[in-house]
């Protein structure tokens, strides 16, 4: 999805700012000289440079022009530069990390602080990802770092050992943890961790609402096979919405299977006799998409279709798919405001802070014409 115009001006200035072309108490162009820069109206430019207002890195001094601000604007950030580690093992497996990652580089607050990265988890590429994670841990500990943003391991041999394993070594440690994405522990249960990511349940909801308002009645939930907590929260906001619209809520609908497997899709297709789909993912969905084209069937005018994450090639599939945008970069900058304030007061409740995901309507549902 393309970004719009006010945040690509936002987004470029930003960048701009972190990476020192405009040093702190420089006086930044002004709203005339963005717009010849950027061709946008003064409105619009005007709007992104509010944006970097609110986000802590300027100050707006009225009949004197923007101004990149001194300090971050948090009086709960330490003065000395902190180090964080990032904990995240499906890092290159699922896509909505990267971006993720980046938003914690470029929050305002990460300003002055380190950020330790593990995209290659371990020097030893023979262990298995839980094995990697928990020696990246132990690095961490030895360093003595301020904190770790974690996303907990999925689809991995023991993952619910190592994941306990990690978060108490960072306890014990006191090491502040905060989640990114996923707690740990199965849906409905919560950790005492602070966790920042999207309301899985509503989005699920949202998802299928979409379908039954287009006029689907038979709406099938697919997933992978033992998926993370995430998913289980999706399908309960996909149960909440057929049971919301006097639909029947039929256990057999929601599949865990293989979408690659022809002869699975095919039973989920004669058992399910589906109008509509909402998938687990982008990633599912696109799988799913392919395997319904070689089966002979179309997308949308067979079967519609809905996805959750807006990954990078969710527009570009055979059909264009349908889904909601998960605002993995905002996720990243939450979480790294999250962690510095998880360190100035200790003693708040600990909180989910859930991003709003907006759906994006493409040609796969059968929501917009050909």
């Amino acid at each position: 999805m393309k970004a719009s115009k006010h945040r690509q001006i936002h987004d470029a200035l930003r960048q701009e700012i972190l990476h020192g072309k405009y040093q702190p108490g420089q006086k930044i162009p002004s709203e005339a000289a963005l717009v010849a820069r950027f061709g946008a109206s003064r409105i619009t430019v005007g709007r992104a440079v509010r944006d970097l207002h609110r986000s802590g890195l300027v100050d707006r001094r009225t009949g004197s022009g923007t101004y990149v601000r001194l300090q971050p604007t948090e009086s709960s950030v330490p003065e000395q530069g902190l180090t964080f580690g990032l904990l995240i093992p499906d890092r290159g497996r699922t896509e909505i990390f990267e971006p993720m990652c980046q938003g914690l580089a470029e929050s305002p607050q990460a300003l002055g602080h380190a950020l330790l990265w593990s995209s290659s988890l371990s020097r030893d590429p023979t262990l298995s990802r839980a094995a990697q994670a928990w020696e990246v841990c132990q690095r961490y500990l030895g360093r003595r770092v301020n904190g770790v943003f974690f996303a907990p391991l999925e689809e991995a041999y023991d993952e619910d050992r190592t994941n306990h394993r990690i978060v108490t070594a960072l306890d014990q440690a006191s090491i502040p943890v905060v989640l990114l994405d996923r707690d740990f522990l199965p849906y409905p249960k919560r950790s005492r961790h602070d966790l920042i990511g999207i309301d899985n349940r509503r989005t699920g909801f949202a998802a299928t609402q979409h379908l039954v308002e287009l006029g689907c009645h038979r709406i099938a939930f697919v997933t992978y096979p033992e998926p993370a907590a995430t998913i289980d929260e999706r399908i309960a906001g996909y149960r909440e919405a057929l049971y919301t619209n006097n639909l029947p809520v039929i256990a057999a609908h929601v599949q865990r299977i293989d979408v690659g497997d022809l002869e699975q899709v095919r039973n989920l297709l004669s058992s399910a006799a589906s109008d509509g789909i909402v998938c687990a993912n982008d990633r599912t969905a696109g799988q799913l998409m392919h395997s319904l084209m070689q089966l002979g069937h179309r997308v949308p005018e067979d079967i519609r279709i809905v996805g959750i994450d807006d990954i990078a090639y969710a527009s570009l599939l055979p059909v264009p798919l349908t889904t909601l945008h998960q605002p993995a970069r905002e996720i990243g900058q939450a979480a790294m405001a999250t962690m510095l304030e998880r360190l100035a007061r200790p003693e708040m409740p600990i909180r989910d802070i859930l991003l709003e995901c907006p759906l994006v309507v493409r040609k796969s549902c059968g929501g917009v014409s050909a």
